[in-house]
């Protein structure tokens, strides 16, 4: 009689744990929009949740440490005047986010470290360019200041949000609607998924699609796709009879999977969170009530199952915590926020180990907040690793950081127009420009010293308001 032999992994054991009542963010108004997206962005600093908002789109940005009841008056993010479809932290700085509108703009927002008196609706910048709602947004992992874009027009936008200007734009690649859009590990190739059934590997630089492969996925549902550390594409989409269904896939060799597994059968698309520090994917199910992990290897059948975490709730959305927002004194290599109708409860998923001693092999090296290259370097051709830290100490997230926009003067591209008078602006004295320009200077320095005034008036407006509670 043959012994089953149990592979060896120090994933085997992981296992998920919801977080007690009183860490959960209750009363929150959770968006009913239907769009497959996650609803939720957390960093280690702030939690972010699309909400029901009238006469617009709004989210609701909360300090990780606020938990509790949410006060139904909490100020929240607003600006858009149709529903947020999707919202993405800046991986380089922890008080940046950007949202994406059924209303066809892009905002990119700073939330301040404190608490703010009054709805937030001023963004930083808004990114205009596509023509029909936008539905996907992802920061570059390793470049300053780049955001990519994916509309129902069909378009990949990826925008320098430090000027405001289009970097690159995809316009013909896709004959439908986009469903997926994931960069790989130093932003050099993207994966998309389209509605056409064809999983494509991107290179946005030199605008061409590097390989791609038509019914990944037979099923009509959406598909999704990440890269996997070691260079793989990891798929979740549908069989012809809606059974959902998961792939593993070599870039270099579409022709055939590298593994395929069918599922269950449920409408809710599977959207992938993966870790490359563990190969670990996560499956979440929009309406399902559990996460399934599985660990990606190079050994047959590549992907292994490890276990699920289930739960009574169905989930709404899911956010997915940066690693070097954990907690290593308790093994814990992933946290998810799940979020229900009315509230936001933390899962905990953990390795069970007896020693209190920091796991070197449980946490490599992983990438922090600083980024590795400026847009412009990366647009020129240059790739580059994250920059990577070491969590042996835990991770202090780094003092607010003020992301700076600075337009081009668009007069000086604009071409002349009306009627040409006596002397144009290009023919005025030497004198004159210089006198311009020094006007033009005073100004923006002027605006940016009121901002930084309002700044300051709105936090002693807030100490104001804690020494009055406190006398109370």
């Amino acid at each position: 009689m043959s012994r089953r032999v149990v592979r060896q992994s120090k994933f085997r054991h992981v296992f998920g744990q919801a977080a007690k009542a009183d860490q959960a963010y209750e009363d929150i108004r959770v968006s009913k929009v239907t769009w497959d997206s996650s609803f939720c962005a957390v960093n280690p600093k702030f939690l972010a949740i699309i909400v029901e908002a009238g006469g617009g789109g709004a989210f609701i940005v909360l300090p990780l440490a606020k938990t509790g009841r949410v006060d139904k008056n909490f100020p929240l993010v607003t600006g858009h005047t149709a529903p947020v479809l999707d919202i993405d932290w800046c991986p380089h700085n922890d008080n940046v986010i950007a949202s994406a509108s059924d209303d066809t703009t892009i905002m990119v927002w700073q939330i301040p470290d404190y608490t703010p008196m009054r709805n937030i609706t001023e963004p930083i910048i808004t990114l205009e360019g596509h023509s029909k709602r936008v539905g996907i947004l992802s920061w570059h992992p390793t470049a300053r200041n780049v955001l990519l874009s994916a509309g129902g027009d069909s378009v990949i936008i990826i925008w320098n949000v430090g000027t405001g200007e289009v970097l690159l734009s995809l316009d013909d690649m896709h004959p439908d609607v986009i469903h997926s859009v994931c960069w790989n590990s130093n932003g050099s190739l993207l994966a998309t998924t389209c509605k056409d059934k064809t999983l494509r590997i991107i290179d946005p630089r030199k605008g061409q699609v590097v390989a791609e492969r038509f019914a990944a996925h037979e099923g009509m549902r959406p598909m999704r796709a990440v890269f996997t550390r070691q260079g793989h594409i990891f798929t979740t989409g549908f069989t012809r009879m809606s059974q959902r269904e998961l792939g593993l896939w070599d870039p270099n060799n579409f022709e055939e999977p590298v593994a395929l597994q069918e599922m269950d059968t449920s409408n809710g698309v599977l959207l992938p969170f993966y870790d490359p520090d563990s190969s670990i994917v996560y499956l979440c199910g929009k309406g399902d009530s559990s996460i399934r992990y599985f660990e990606i290897t190079d050994e047959p059948p590549f992907v292994h199952y490890l276990n699920t975490f289930s739960s009574k709730e169905p989930q709404r959305g899911m956010g997915f915590m940066p690693k070097r927002g954990l907690d290593v004194s308790k093994c814990e290599i992933a946290r998810f926020y799940k979020l229900h109708e009315r509230k936001c409860e933390p899962i905990i998923m953990t390795v069970p180990r007896k020693s209190d001693l920091f796991q070197d092999d449980l946490y490599p090296d992983t990438p922090g907040p600083e980024p590795a290259l400026e847009a412009d370097e990366w647009l020129a051709g240059q790739d580059a690793e994250p920059v990577l830290i070491s969590l042996r100490d835990g991770y202090v997230p780094p003092k607010h950081r003020e992301l700076r926009v600075t337009k081009r003067n668009i007069l000086d591209v604009r071409p002349p127009s009306g009627p040409r008078r006596s002397q144009s602006a290009s023919d005025a004295p030497l004198s004159q420009q210089h006198t311009l320009e020094t006007l033009l200077e005073e100004i923006k320095a002027l605006r940016e010293r009121v901002q930084a005034q309002e700044q300051r008036i709105t936090a002693l407006e807030n100490m104001l308001c804690e020494l009055v509670d406190g006398t109370d």
